[in-house]
């Protein structure tokens, strides 16, 4: 078929073809129409993925410039091109056959993109029923993928290989996601016997689809993986492009990260000393993670305060500081299902906003669950972090093109105003206890603490001989373990995920608080030439859509 001739229809055509390829993905972006599918993981889909790649580039290319475009017009060129680009160059590097991690590999997609679909109907309920009836051809179409790279010497390492098992063995157990959703499906009263059978058959199916993946993890790939963590510099750099859109240079980052280390050990020692005079920040930390007063005492507690805590900074904001349109003035908060790792994702709206943005906290036990950090995670991933972002993005729909709006973007951007807004609410004032000033720098901590780990493990570099932590010696996941307790904040569990997960997903880790460091770099210098307020600065932001961090300044500053 001929291209549509406008960068407008030609993004639309782009985006039904890639969802139509890529089911998850459509679920994911809020693309209706492909919930009831599955993507071809096989090595034979991959390659037919890649084809249509290269023909969507070649019509790219041939897509003539009309006189006049505007700056909309112009910007959907270089996103098309650099998201087709760096598509093909997932494809050409092999990255699908090495696509096994803890923490966002087609093991947890395979598992999360229900939580994206539609449980409130019989049609959402009937596509649910078809995903679970075809996740064994999905995950053997990932496995004979896997078994390529294998046969070809590309492997990822010992320590991703038993976390995706142990994942698997999550899902196929008696505790798994799975099972609980014919219950669901009761629950949310949709009453359809027939359907209700039906989900009844897949769910053991679909268990024993994840337990065959999991055991052959364990016996057969196992024993091929590396012994080391560390990816090496040439797909390091790779990453660090893929996430950020950029590529700064690594050891001036890994320096400037313990910088920011320093600084903020500084800070949160400040802050523990009015919380309680002579005690250390140790001591202060434990407080906060034991006092009975200082915590949600059970689930249903803590999601509530969340709530809370989003309509509150709505209403402080809205018209202040951002201008929040109906479509994205709430947002979901909700537990994750059972079986990933610890912590707090966010699910963007589907792009006409029948799905809302949602926040999932994947909590540990029965409680109690302490409130020191989560003030900040809550304003990281709700308002005014992703979901008013993300919200934004995706109703844009006059100026961002299709692609854009919902399929394209740099975790540089998305984490790194996540992060800058964290630290934003501190400078408006809207942490009300020092407990939660104190867990905001506990955060900003942590992403400091991932950017010397993440570079440092991957780059194999030493740990400065002047550093806080550990001086002169060498990583390795127990040390790296030992800095996000000690330094990071973290309990022991949460620190064994958060760095399992930093170790398989090089790169990535990092796009926070260098994407943070970006932000406030152009915030001065937008100061600098008097072009505006401070919600004249977030609007300019806002409005260009998450791009890579070597775009952005461009398009805030109009240079």
């Amino acid at each position: 078929m001929s291209a549509p001739q406008d960068p407008f229809r030609f993004s639309e055509a782009l985006v039904d073809d890639v969802a139509a390829r890529r089911p998850m993905q459509a679920t994911f972006m809020g693309v209706a129409g492909h919930d009831d599918r599955w993507d071809d993981l096989s090595p034979e889909g991959a390659a037919e993925v890649d084809r249509a790649l290269r023909d969507w580039s070649a019509r790219l290319s041939a897509l003539p410039v009309g006189d006049g475009e505007d700056r909309w017009s112009r910007l959907a060129r270089v996103v098309m091109r650099d998201w087709l680009d760096q598509e093909l160059a997932s494809h050409e590097h092999g990255d699908h056959e090495v696509d096994l991690n803890h923490i966002a590999s087609p093991i947890q997609s395979a598992q999360m993109v229900f939580d994206s679909m539609d449980t409130s109907s019989a049609q959402g309920w009937t596509a649910v029923a078809s995903r679970l009836e075809g996740l064994g051809a999905l995950l053997g179409g990932y496995r004979r993928t896997l078994e390529k790279g294998l046969a070809a010497g590309q492997v990822v390492a010992e320590r991703q290989v038993r976390a995706a098992a142990a994942q698997c063995r999550a899902h196929a157990g008696a505790d798994s996601s799975f099972r609980a959703m014919p219950s669901a499906m009761e629950r949310a009263g949709v009453d359809d016997a027939a359907l209700a059978r039906r989900l009844e058959r897949a769910v053991p199916g679909a268990c024993e689809a994840f337990g065959a993946l999991g055991a052959w993890l364990q016996e057969s790939y196992l024993p091929r993986a590396r012994r080391e963590d560390g990816v090496g510099r040439e797909r390091y750099l790779r990453a660090m492009r893929r996430f950020l859109g950029a590529v700064p240079d690594p050891e001036e980052t890994y320096a400037w990260g313990w910088t920011e280390v320093a600084k903020i050990l500084e800070q949160m020692r400040a802050v523990a000393a009015q919380i309680a005079p002579g005690k250390s920040l140790d001591e202060v930390i434990a407080l906060m993670r034991t006092d009975p007063a200082r915590a949600a005492h059970d689930r249903e507690t803590f999601l509530a305060a969340m709530r809370d805590r989003q309509a509150r900074a709505l209403a402080a904001l809205d018209g202040a500081h951002f201008d929040v349109p109906d479509v994205i003035r709430h947002v979901d908060v909700k537990e994750a299902p059972p079986g990933g790792p610890l912590g707090a994702y966010y699910v963007p709206p589907s792009e006409d906003f029948s799905r809302r943005g949602a926040i999932c906290y994947q909590l540990a036990g029965d409680g109690p669950y302490p409130l020191w950090d989560e003030v900040s995670t809550a304003y990281h991933e709700g308002f005014p972090g992703h979901h008013l972002q993300c919200g934004l993005q995706v109703s844009f729909t006059e100026s961002l093109c299709r692609l854009h709006r919902v399929a394209y973007g740099y975790s540089g951007f998305a984490e790194g105003w996540a992060l800058y807004v964290e630290q934003l609410m501190s400078e408006l004032g809207y942490y009300d206890k020092p407990d939660y000033e104190l867990g905001m720098l506990a955060n900003q901590m942590m992403r400091a603490c991932r950017v010397v780990i993440d570079i440092g493990a991957h780059l194999s570099l030493p740990i400065p001989d002047g550093a806080c932590f550990r001086p002169g010696e060498r990583w390795t996941y127990d040390v790296a373990v030992e800095m996000m307790e000690r330094l990071g904040g973290m309990e022991h569990d949460t620190a064994l995920s958060e760095v399992t997960r930093y170790f398989g997903w090089p790169g990535q880790a990092i796009s926070y608080k260098v994407g943070q460091r970006a932000m406030l770099a152009l915030r001065e210098e937008h100061q600098r030439a008097k072009l505006g307020d401070l919600k004249d600065f977030h609007a300019r932001v806002l409005a260009c859509g998450n791009v890579s961090l070597d775009l952005l300044r461009g398009e805030v500053l109009g240079s």
